[in-house]
Order: structure tokens, then C-alpha cells, then sequence
């Protein structure tokens, strides 16, 4: 069974109240699906089955390796360098988002 071994750079461990969206889709004007935080900076970006896949490109441009899904009711989180999900505990909180564009 493969196992995160980054979980060192995690250090966002409370969820922000609320977000606007995937900051460089806001910024671009873009869409996304579903949003993502990175638990090293706490840059909200995009899911892979958005037009941009903004969480994925944070990742790998910044070498944050760790983000958590900000959708409702999912706790999940992805390692992008061991390509695993995996559940953090020590993560609180609930992020209330806006509506994806892409639904509406």
C-alpha cells in the first residue's frame, strides 16, 4: 500500500471560513469544477476535471505536494508526488464555496 511521505510540508491544519473560488481562474476569468486547497500555503486552485486543472499546476510549479478537496462533506486528501488519497485528521473546518461556474 503506497503512503504519503510529504506529509511534513503540511501546515495549513484549519480550513479557511469561506473562499471565493480558484484564484487563477478568478483572476483569469476562467471556470472550475471543484476546488482544492494546497495544505502548504493555502492556495485554493481547481480540480483536474476542470478546463485548468489549476491544483495540479501549484503543485508542480511550486513543490507543494499536498492538497485537500474544499467540496462538501469530503475530507480527502492527494499527494501529487506519491500519487495517493488519504485522510488528515489533524485538518479542521469547513469551507463554504461558491457554486462552480461550470454547473450553472
Amino acid at each position: 500500500m503506497t503512503t504519503c511521505t510529504h506529509l511534513d510540508h503540511v501546515r495549513i491544519t484549519q480550513l479557511p471560513a469561506s473562499v471565493a473560488g480558484c484564484e487563477t481562474c478568478l483572476a483569469a476569468g476562467g471556470e472550475w469544477l471543484h476546488l482544492r486547497i494546497c495544505l502548504e500555503c493555502g492556495s485554493v486552485g481547481c480540480c483536474d476535471d476542470s478546463p485548468g486543472r489549476h491544483a495540479r499546476a501549484h503543485a508542480h510549479s511550486s513543490g507543494h505536494p499536498i492538497i485537500r478537496s474544499l467540496e462538501p462533506h469530503e475530507e480527502w486528501s492527494w499527494c501529487f508526488v506519491d500519487d495517493v488519497a488519504f485522510v488528515l485528521p489533524d485538518v479542521e473546518g469547513e469551507t463554504r464555496i461558491p457554486p462552480s461556474p461550470m454547473l450553472s
